[in-house]
């Protein structure tokens, strides 16, 4: 039989047990206080704790604050607490800690209730928003899987919860917690998030909408709306009942709320989706091109990462006329894709271009591949004839199919590409950039990075020197072959297609195309004088001093195409073409601004009678379907261009606001179309121009001007209304006659 305990024992025992639980308390007050001091592991340092660090997204901005894309590994951008929804806030509270204006980072409280709940079988977790955000901040491995790991994480991670409330406020802290959270679909942040499922920004997130996405932080697979929707329906209608739980919305509001659908406005977060992705892509390389070029540095003296670390790039690129320029290409490249192949049909394009598939399969990634497993040229051949799954670009849509690697070398051999920039000629500012057909499939930008033969976009480079040197638009020249001594060569003899016999204004001349009235001209004024105005007018590739030059044989890209047509339409003034205006990093510092170059190329005077020139073109020469066939009938000016053999059809248009470019043709030259009046200009490239600026001007807000090219204020001494230089030279013959000259 047991002894009954006395009091002095049991005084004894409750010593005992007091002076455990006291050393107990004062053991896990040091281990914390030794987690502090980072002896189980580095711990974030102050400033740490001040500037927590997170992949942050660059975001590409077009004209008027429109994001148009993002640089990034995790695609997260950045808000502040007003610019979310109060729903988003509200329905985070409610059902992830409902104490969170009341604790300071650690809720005792839950957290012992929470050891009740899973001891009982009923798992839940214990984490405060803080808490979270420590994790999500400081932790680059994320939540441990071991539980003994884990457990240490936990310390860790009550540590910096208790930093992060001392020094934050509890808006900053939620706004930290909402921007670095995962919401699946490579949607990191909650402005990206409201971008990529609602297509929308975090302030006009709805209700639905923000328990959608805060539904989400139970797991971002388990309640995906792009996933399983019904099971997300189910966890937003559970997240608003937390909602009235928490006073946050009332029973009758929950009760309408709950019968709305999802309503996603899905948007898949992808470097190459969006918008200008072949801009962006060359913006990128620029943007670290400048940084590189003017050692601009972060406050540590690290470069800059575009896709870490959260960047503004204010860009010219105005958001509506780039998707005009990208519809009004997809719309007509698949009706001329369609005529290239009939052109085609029962006649064999690769006869005799045995060298050009060669180089295609050469420069193929598939070729490159197998060149690094170490495949032999044997192997190699056998492979490109072997039949295998791929995928194909077409415009009705991408098609897997069954396929040798070498015919789809010759399937896109005849693919047509197409490029096209538009520019505000006065400012310089690049107002649209389509760079390639598809970028997916093919990454070469053919605005700025590809040059190409200009073909008779070039005559008017000729026509303004003749101008200046005083030739009338209304002078008129006999309409027959030219030849033009070349030193150590032999003379250079244009031929022409299409020409109008006997005797022609240069007007008229210019308006169809005609290259004996070109080579007069260039006879009369020089290589030299052409090539000098071309380069002054912003053509930046070589322009050798050759008679021939007249006629396009030169190459250059669109992009100094369009910025060299500016100069007519901005009178006689080259102004940069330039697309990036300013570069902010995270907190709205400016680290790059820019001012386009300027210089006077042409006299104004000139220039003013080149747009009347260029203007006739488009009136009744070989840019008139812009006007009879597509309804354009505002004062546009252009000039078409098509290459030797139709490689290459260009058109050229200006307007007193607007100046693009539009270049058309296969990858490789040796494959074009078989009739000029297929491959030329006029109808390979000039309906994309068309379909584009017939949309700018459906667009009011765009409040882009139909009125005509201004005339010099001081008048124009140059003739070129026709019928009153012919008037004054039937005055002069006259004269002439009585004074017996």
């Amino acid at each position: 039989m047991s002894k009954p305990l006395s009091s002095a024992d049991i005084k004894k025992y409750n010593f005992t047990i007091w002076k455990l639980l006291i050393l107990g308390i004062v053991l896990f007050a040091l281990f914390i206080i030794s987690i502090g001091f980072d002896v189980f592991g580095t711990l974030p340092s102050f400033r740490d704790i001040e500037h927590p660090k997170s992949n942050q997204a660059t975001e590409i901005v077009a004209e008027g604050g429109k994001v148009m894309g993002t640089y990034f590994v995790q695609n997260r951008s950045n808000v502040t607490y007003p610019e979310i929804s109060p729903f988003v806030i509200n329905a985070l509270i409610s059902t992830e800690d409902t104490r969170f204006m009341e604790h300071s980072g650690i809720d005792f409280k839950r957290t012992f209730t929470i050891i009740f709940y899973n001891l009982i079988g009923k798992k839940q977790g214990a984490s405060t928003i803080t808490q979270q955000l420590a994790l999500n901040l400081f932790s680059e491995e994320g939540r441990q899987k071991n539980f003994f790991k884990r457990l240490m994480q936990k310390f860790q991670e009550w540590v910096i919860a208790v930093k992060l409330e001392r020094n934050y406020t509890k808006e900053e802290i939620i706004t930290m917690y909402l921007n670095t959270v995962d919401f699946g679909n490579q949607a990191f942040g909650i402005k990206s998030a409201a971008r990529v499922y609602f297509n929308t920004t975090p302030d006009q997130l709805s209700v639905t909408e923000a328990a959608t996405l805060v539904g989400l932080q139970k797991g971002i697979t388990r309640y995906s709306p792009t996933r399983n929707p019904d099971r997300s329906l189910t966890r937003r209608n559970t997240v608003m009942a937390m909602m009235v739980k928490a006073n946050h919305l009332t029973q009758e509001q929950f009760d309408v709320e709950k019968q709305k659908p999802l309503g996603l406005k899905f948007n898949a977060a992808n470097v190459s989706d969006g918008i200008a992705p072949y801009f962006r892509s060359v913006l990128k390389n620029e943007v670290r091109k400048i940084f590189q070029e003017r050692s601009i540095l972060k406050a540590d003296g690290t470069p800059y990462d575009l896709d870490r670390d959260g960047l503004r790039i204010i860009t010219t690129i105005n958001y509506d006329m780039q998707v005009y320029a990208e519809e009004a290409q997809k719309e007509y490249m698949k009706i001329l894709q369609a005529q290239f192949a009939k052109s085609w049909k029962g006649k064999n394009p690769f006869k005799g271009k045995e060298l050009q598939i060669e180089q295609g399969v050469k420069r193929s990634d598939r070729y490159k591949a197998l060149k690094l497993e170490g495949k032999s040229l044997e192997e190699i051949k056998a492979d490109f004839n072997t039949p295998t799954r791929l995928t194909i670009f077409t415009w009705k849509g991408d098609i897997d199919t069954l396929m040798k690697p070498i015919d789809s070398v010759k399937y896109y051999k005849m693919l047509l590409r197409n490029a096209m920039m538009v520019m505000d000629p006065q400012t310089g500012y690049n107002k649209a950039w389509v760079g390639g057909i598809n970028y997916e499939h093919f990454k070469y930008d053919q605005v700025k990075m590809g040059t190409r033969q200009v073909g008779s976009t070039a005559k008017p480079f000729t026509y303004a020197v003749a101008i200046d040197n005083g030739y009338s638009p209304c002078y008129t020249v006999a309409n027959e072959p030219v030849s033009i001594d070349v030193p150590g060569s032999a003379p250079w003899v244009p031929r022409s297609t299409g020409t109008i016999p006997g005797v022609i204004t240069l007007q008229k001349a210019l308006a169809y195309s005609q290259n004996y009235i070109t080579a007069f001209l260039m006879k009369q004024v020089g290589p030299t004088a052409v090539a000098t105005l071309a380069q002054k007018m912003g053509i930046t590739t070589e322009v050798p001093a050759y008679p021939s030059i007249a006629l396009g044989s030169f190459n250059a890209s669109v992009y100094d195409m369009v910025g060299a047509y500016s100069v007519f339409a901005n009178k006689g003034i080259w102004t940069e073409p330039t697309y990036v205006l300013r570069i902010e990093d995270k907190n709205g510092i400016v680290l790059y601004d820019k001012r386009p170059s300027v210089h006077p190329a042409l006299n104004e005077e000139v220039a003013y009678v080149m747009t009347r020139m260029l203007r006739g073109v488009v009136q009744n020469g070989t840019g008139s379907r812009l006007s009879y066939k597509y309804g354009i009938k505002t004062p546009v000016g252009g000039k078409t261009g098509t290459t030797q053999n139709n490689s290459d059809g260009w058109f050229m248009g200006i307007t007193p606001q607007l100046v693009g470019g539009v270049w058309t043709g296969c990858e490789d030259r040796a494959f074009h179309f078989i009739s000029t009046r297929e491959g030329e200009g006029a109808n390979t490239a000039l309906p994309i121009f068309a379909g584009f600026l017939k949309r700018v001007y459906a667009n009011p807000k765009l409040n882009i001007s139909k009125a005509d090219f201004e005339a010099p204020k001081n008048g124009v001494s140059i003739v070129y209304d026709c019928n009153q230089y012919q008037a004054q030279d039937t005055t002069k013959m006259v004269l002439e006659d009585k004074l017996g000259f």
